[in-house]
């Protein structure tokens, strides 16, 4: 299996069952749908924001059909000015690279810097997938155990109503 073996240890640690397919690079949303067609979960949208400042960051997760109007999402978050975060602070605050971003790169942020957003219509879901901090493949596990996942890691998180 590709990815970051401490994520798999992590998830054997807390009893956490995953589905795995590998598949090709796939850095983006429209790239990934062509591995995710015979997978059934809820595909995920995953964007790494910081403030104006640069002193916060957040992980903003949505259904991946959805599309993002960055004014409505600062609105909704109430954190201010968004800009997207560079490759650097990606990889100071999740240890990844671009096109990989993922929840489960939250392992790596081992000060709980970055406070995640879920859209509320993400409790709907049976099952969930992400990358595992690589974008070559995906992970699905059941949204009971991710939610799981995202008490263990210790960052804050909120579900909110992020689009209509």
């Amino acid at each position: 299996m590709n990815g970051q073996p401490e994520l798999y240890k992590v998830l054997e640690d807390l009893g956490i069952r995953f589905e795995y397919y590998e598949h090709p690079p796939a850095p983006t949303i429209e790239e990934a749908r062509k591995y995710w067609k015979d997978v059934a979960a809820t595909h995920c949208k995953n964007i790494f924001f910081r403030n104006h400042k640069g002193n916060r960051h957040y992980l903003v997760i949505l259904e991946h059909t959805r599309a993002v109007d960055i004014h409505d999402l600062e609105k909704r978050l109430k954190q201010g000015k968004l800009t997207f975060a560079s490759p650097q602070r990606m990889m100071k605050h999740l240890g990844i690279t671009p096109g990989s971003v993922s929840p489960f790169a939250l392992i790596n942020d081992k000060d709980d810097h970055v406070h995640v957003f879920l859209d509320e219509n993400l409790r709907k879901s049976e099952k969930i997938s992400f990358h595992p901090c690589i974008n070559t493949a995906s992970l699905v596990i059941s949204f009971r155990d991710f939610k799981r996942f995202l008490k263990w890691t210790g960052n804050g998180y909120e579900f909110l109503k992020l689009y209509d």
